[in-house]
Protein backbone atom coordinates (compact mmCIF):
# COMPACT_ATOMS: atom_id res chain seq x y z
CA UNK A 1 0.00 0.00 0.00
CA UNK A 2 1.19 3.50 -0.86
CA UNK A 3 -0.44 5.33 2.06
CA UNK A 4 1.19 8.31 3.73
CA UNK A 5 0.54 9.69 7.20
CA UNK A 6 -0.98 12.78 5.55
CA UNK A 7 -3.84 10.64 4.18
CA UNK A 8 -4.69 9.38 7.64
CA UNK A 9 -4.38 12.87 9.12
CA UNK A 10 -6.77 14.26 6.51
CA UNK A 11 -9.15 11.35 7.12
CA UNK A 12 -9.05 12.12 10.87
CA UNK A 13 -10.12 15.74 10.39
CA UNK A 14 -12.75 14.95 7.76
CA UNK A 15 -14.25 12.33 10.08
CA UNK A 16 -13.95 14.58 13.13
CA UNK A 17 -15.75 17.55 11.54
CA UNK A 18 -17.95 15.56 9.11
CA UNK A 19 -16.91 18.05 6.46
CA UNK A 20 -14.38 18.32 3.64
CA UNK A 21 -14.61 22.11 3.80
CA UNK A 22 -13.92 22.30 7.54
CA UNK A 23 -11.03 19.82 7.27
CA UNK A 24 -9.52 21.87 4.44
CA UNK A 25 -9.76 25.02 6.57
CA UNK A 26 -8.15 23.42 9.64
CA UNK A 27 -5.36 21.89 7.58
CA UNK A 28 -4.94 25.05 5.50
CA UNK A 29 -5.37 23.00 2.34
CA UNK A 30 -7.74 23.18 -0.64
CA UNK A 31 -10.94 21.18 -0.74
CA UNK A 32 -10.03 19.48 -4.07
CA UNK A 33 -6.81 18.22 -2.46
CA UNK A 34 -8.74 16.93 0.54
CA UNK A 35 -11.23 15.12 -1.73
CA UNK A 36 -8.45 13.65 -3.88
CA UNK A 37 -6.56 12.39 -0.83
CA UNK A 38 -9.66 10.65 0.53
CA UNK A 39 -10.36 9.05 -2.84
CA UNK A 40 -6.77 7.77 -2.91
CA UNK A 41 -7.05 6.42 0.65
CA UNK A 42 -10.25 4.54 -0.16
CA UNK A 43 -8.67 3.16 -3.33
CA UNK A 44 -5.58 1.94 -1.46
CA UNK A 45 -7.65 0.33 1.30
CA UNK A 46 -10.15 -1.12 -1.14
CA UNK A 47 -13.30 0.03 0.67
CA UNK A 48 -15.57 3.01 1.19
CA UNK A 49 -14.80 5.03 4.28
CA UNK A 50 -16.94 8.12 3.80
CA UNK A 51 -20.42 8.78 2.53
CA UNK A 52 -20.84 12.27 1.04
CA UNK A 53 -24.19 14.02 1.02
CA UNK A 54 -25.61 17.54 1.11
CA UNK A 55 -25.90 17.21 4.86
CA UNK A 56 -22.19 16.50 5.30
CA UNK A 57 -19.95 13.46 5.55
CA UNK A 58 -20.75 10.25 7.41
CA UNK A 59 -18.50 7.31 8.17
CA UNK A 60 -19.25 3.86 6.81
CA UNK A 61 -18.86 0.94 9.24
CA UNK A 62 -15.37 0.43 7.79
CA UNK A 63 -14.70 4.14 8.28
CA UNK A 64 -15.83 3.94 11.90
CA UNK A 65 -13.48 1.00 12.46
CA UNK A 66 -10.52 2.83 10.93
CA UNK A 67 -11.31 6.09 12.74
CA UNK A 68 -11.05 4.41 16.16
CA UNK A 69 -7.42 3.54 15.42
CA UNK A 70 -6.45 6.62 13.45
CA UNK A 71 -7.84 9.01 16.07
CA UNK A 72 -5.67 7.42 18.76
CA UNK A 73 -2.57 7.73 16.60
CA UNK A 74 -3.19 11.32 15.46
CA UNK A 75 -4.10 12.53 18.94
CA UNK A 76 -1.00 10.89 20.43
CA UNK A 77 1.17 12.56 17.79
CA UNK A 78 -0.50 15.91 18.48
CA UNK A 79 0.07 15.45 22.21
CA UNK A 80 3.72 14.65 21.54
CA UNK A 81 4.12 17.75 19.39
CA UNK A 82 2.49 19.91 22.05
CA UNK A 83 4.71 18.42 24.74
CA UNK A 84 7.78 19.18 22.63
CA UNK A 85 6.65 22.77 22.08
CA UNK A 86 6.08 23.19 25.82
CA UNK A 87 9.46 21.67 26.64
CA UNK A 88 11.23 23.92 24.14
CA UNK A 89 9.60 26.97 25.70
CA UNK A 90 10.41 25.51 29.18
CA UNK A 91 6.76 25.55 30.24
CA UNK A 92 7.23 22.00 31.46
CA UNK A 93 9.72 19.15 31.32
CA UNK A 94 12.03 17.46 33.79
CA UNK A 95 15.72 17.53 34.59
CA UNK A 96 17.53 14.99 36.77
CA UNK A 97 20.76 15.82 38.59
CA UNK A 98 23.17 13.73 40.62
CA UNK A 99 24.76 15.96 43.27
CA UNK A 100 27.24 15.55 46.06
CA UNK A 101 26.39 17.20 49.37
CA UNK A 102 29.09 19.87 49.18
CA UNK A 103 28.08 20.75 45.61
CA UNK A 104 24.44 20.89 46.65
CA UNK A 105 24.98 23.31 49.53
CA UNK A 106 27.89 25.21 48.00
CA UNK A 107 26.30 26.07 44.64
CA UNK A 108 23.46 23.99 43.33
CA UNK A 109 20.61 24.90 45.69
CA UNK A 110 21.07 28.61 45.04
CA UNK A 111 21.12 28.11 41.28
CA UNK A 112 18.16 25.72 41.33
CA UNK A 113 16.13 28.34 43.19
CA UNK A 114 16.93 30.86 40.50
CA UNK A 115 16.04 28.35 37.76
CA UNK A 116 12.75 27.37 39.43
CA UNK A 117 11.64 30.97 39.78
CA UNK A 118 12.28 31.51 36.08
CA UNK A 119 10.78 28.20 34.87
CA UNK A 120 8.26 27.06 37.53
CA UNK A 121 6.71 24.43 35.26
CA UNK A 122 9.91 22.39 35.03
CA UNK A 123 10.26 19.50 37.48
CA UNK A 124 13.68 19.12 39.09
CA UNK A 125 14.78 15.75 40.47
CA UNK A 126 17.90 15.76 42.65
CA UNK A 127 19.72 12.63 43.77
CA UNK A 128 21.94 13.55 46.74
CA UNK A 129 24.86 11.13 46.39
CA UNK A 130 28.57 10.74 46.95
CA UNK A 131 30.77 11.81 44.05
CA UNK A 132 31.36 8.19 42.86
CA UNK A 133 27.63 7.44 43.09
CA UNK A 134 26.69 10.57 41.13
CA UNK A 135 29.21 9.70 38.41
CA UNK A 136 27.90 6.14 38.21
CA UNK A 137 24.33 7.45 37.91
CA UNK A 138 25.46 9.60 34.99
CA UNK A 139 27.11 6.59 33.33
CA UNK A 140 23.91 4.59 33.82
CA UNK A 141 21.83 7.36 32.25
CA UNK A 142 19.63 7.87 35.31
CA UNK A 143 20.63 11.56 35.60
CA UNK A 144 21.15 14.22 32.93
CA UNK A 145 24.40 15.43 34.46
CA UNK A 146 26.22 15.45 37.80
CA UNK A 147 27.42 18.31 39.99
CA UNK A 148 30.13 17.09 42.34
CA UNK A 149 33.37 18.07 44.06
CA UNK A 150 36.74 17.12 42.65
CA UNK A 151 38.72 14.93 42.47
CA UNK A 152 36.27 13.16 40.19
CA UNK A 153 38.55 10.54 38.63
CA UNK A 154 36.52 10.54 35.41
CA UNK A 155 37.61 9.44 31.95
CA UNK A 156 36.15 9.98 28.50
CA UNK A 157 33.41 10.26 27.34
CA UNK A 158 32.71 12.11 30.60
CA UNK A 159 33.81 15.74 30.75
CA UNK A 160 34.56 17.81 33.86
CA UNK A 161 33.77 21.55 33.88
CA UNK A 162 34.82 23.54 37.01
CA UNK A 163 32.04 25.81 38.31
CA UNK A 164 33.32 27.17 41.62
CA UNK A 165 36.57 26.91 43.59
CA UNK A 166 36.69 26.57 47.34
CA UNK A 167 38.98 25.59 50.19
CA UNK A 168 38.36 23.41 53.20
CA UNK A 169 39.48 24.36 56.68
CA UNK A 170 40.36 22.29 59.72
CA UNK A 171 37.94 22.85 62.59
CA UNK A 172 37.35 21.58 66.10
CA UNK A 173 34.68 21.90 68.76
CA UNK A 174 34.59 24.33 71.71
CA UNK A 175 37.56 22.60 73.39
CA UNK A 176 39.71 23.84 70.48
CA UNK A 177 38.73 27.50 70.84
CA UNK A 178 42.27 28.49 71.79
CA UNK A 179 43.87 26.72 68.83
CA UNK A 180 43.14 29.62 66.48
CA UNK A 181 45.84 31.69 68.19
CA UNK A 182 48.71 29.95 66.39
CA UNK A 183 49.40 28.11 63.14
CA UNK A 184 49.81 24.35 63.39
CA UNK A 185 51.69 21.66 61.54
CA UNK A 186 49.46 18.72 60.70
CA UNK A 187 51.79 16.34 62.58
CA UNK A 188 51.26 18.31 65.78
CA UNK A 189 47.58 17.39 65.72
CA UNK A 190 47.88 13.62 65.24
CA UNK A 191 47.20 13.06 68.96
CA UNK A 192 43.60 14.24 68.47
CA UNK A 193 40.72 12.17 67.13
CA UNK A 194 40.10 12.87 63.46
CA UNK A 195 36.72 12.84 61.70
CA UNK A 196 36.67 12.16 57.95
CA UNK A 197 34.30 11.25 55.15
CA UNK A 198 34.10 7.50 54.61
CA UNK A 199 36.54 5.51 52.49
CA UNK A 200 34.16 5.42 49.48
CA UNK A 201 34.33 9.19 49.06
CA UNK A 202 36.71 11.23 46.93
CA UNK A 203 37.35 13.42 49.97
CA UNK A 204 38.92 10.45 51.72
CA UNK A 205 41.27 9.93 48.75
CA UNK A 206 42.15 13.64 48.70
CA UNK A 207 43.06 13.75 52.38
CA UNK A 208 44.84 10.43 52.19
CA UNK A 209 47.21 12.04 49.67
CA UNK A 210 47.41 15.24 51.72
CA UNK A 211 48.47 13.35 54.84
CA UNK A 212 51.05 11.32 52.88
CA UNK A 213 52.69 14.53 51.62
CA UNK A 214 53.22 15.45 55.26
CA UNK A 215 54.69 12.03 56.09
CA UNK A 216 51.54 10.94 57.85
CA UNK A 217 48.93 8.23 57.35
CA UNK A 218 45.24 9.07 57.30
CA UNK A 219 43.71 7.01 60.10
CA UNK A 220 40.38 8.60 61.00
CA UNK A 221 38.82 7.67 64.31
CA UNK A 222 35.35 8.33 62.93
CA UNK A 223 33.99 8.17 59.39
CA UNK A 224 30.90 10.04 58.24
CA UNK A 225 28.60 9.58 55.27
CA UNK A 226 27.90 13.31 54.82
CA UNK A 227 29.47 16.68 55.55
CA UNK A 228 26.54 17.38 57.89
CA UNK A 229 27.61 14.39 59.96
CA UNK A 230 31.22 15.61 60.04
CA UNK A 231 29.98 18.97 61.32
CA UNK A 232 27.78 17.41 63.99
CA UNK A 233 30.60 15.15 65.23
CA UNK A 234 33.01 18.09 65.44
CA UNK A 235 30.45 20.31 67.20
CA UNK A 236 29.87 17.58 69.77
CA UNK A 237 33.56 17.18 70.56
CA UNK A 238 34.16 13.83 68.87
CA UNK A 239 37.19 15.07 66.94
CA UNK A 240 38.61 17.56 64.48
CA UNK A 241 37.85 17.51 60.75
CA UNK A 242 37.97 19.36 57.46
CA UNK A 243 34.92 21.24 56.20
CA UNK A 244 34.35 23.62 53.27
CA UNK A 245 34.84 27.13 54.67
CA UNK A 246 31.46 28.32 53.36
CA UNK A 247 29.71 25.25 54.75
CA UNK A 248 31.26 25.83 58.20
CA UNK A 249 30.57 29.57 58.22
CA UNK A 250 27.37 29.61 60.28
CA UNK A 251 28.77 27.30 62.98
CA UNK A 252 31.97 29.41 63.12
CA UNK A 253 29.98 32.62 63.63
CA UNK A 254 28.00 31.01 66.45
CA UNK A 255 31.25 29.78 68.09
CA UNK A 256 30.01 26.19 67.86
CA UNK A 257 33.25 25.23 66.11
CA UNK A 258 36.65 26.92 65.80
CA UNK A 259 39.19 27.08 63.02
CA UNK A 260 42.58 25.42 63.50
CA UNK A 261 45.00 27.27 61.18
CA UNK A 262 47.58 25.13 59.37
CA UNK A 263 50.98 26.06 57.96
CA UNK A 264 50.02 24.35 54.70
CA UNK A 265 46.34 24.47 53.85
CA UNK A 266 44.64 21.58 52.01
CA UNK A 267 44.65 21.83 48.20
CA UNK A 268 42.05 24.07 46.59
CA UNK A 269 39.04 22.10 45.39
CA UNK A 270 36.26 22.82 42.95
CA UNK A 271 32.59 22.10 42.43
CA UNK A 272 32.37 20.62 38.94
CA UNK A 273 29.72 19.78 36.41
CA UNK A 274 30.19 16.33 34.88
CA UNK A 275 28.66 15.75 31.46
CA UNK A 276 28.44 12.67 29.25
CA UNK A 277 29.61 14.04 25.90
CA UNK A 278 28.13 11.07 24.02
CA UNK A 279 24.59 11.63 25.30
CA UNK A 280 22.58 14.64 24.07
CA UNK A 281 20.76 16.74 26.65
CA UNK A 282 17.13 17.83 26.58
CA UNK A 283 16.33 21.50 26.05
CA UNK A 284 15.51 21.78 29.77
CA UNK A 285 18.79 20.19 30.89
CA UNK A 286 20.77 22.37 28.48
CA UNK A 287 19.13 25.52 29.84
CA UNK A 288 19.93 24.57 33.44
CA UNK A 289 23.50 23.72 32.49
CA UNK A 290 23.87 27.13 30.82
CA UNK A 291 22.72 28.77 34.06
CA UNK A 292 25.24 26.82 36.10
CA UNK A 293 28.08 27.74 33.73
CA UNK A 294 27.30 31.43 34.25
CA UNK A 295 28.35 31.21 37.92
Amino acid sequence: MNITYDYYKIFYFVAKYHSFTKAASVLMNSQPNITRSMNNLEHELGCRLLVRSNRGVKLTPEGEMLFRHVSLAVEQIQAGEEELRSAQSLQNGQVSIGASETALHGLLLHKLGEFHRKYPGVRIRISNQTTPQAIQALKNGTVDFAVITNPSGITRPLKEIPLKYFREILVGGPQFSGFSEKTWHLGELKQFSFVCMDKRSRSYELYGDFFLKHGLTLEPDLEAATMDQVLMMVKNGLGIGFLPEEFAGDALEKNEIFRIPLHIEPPKRSICLIQDTERPLSVVAEKLMELLLLY
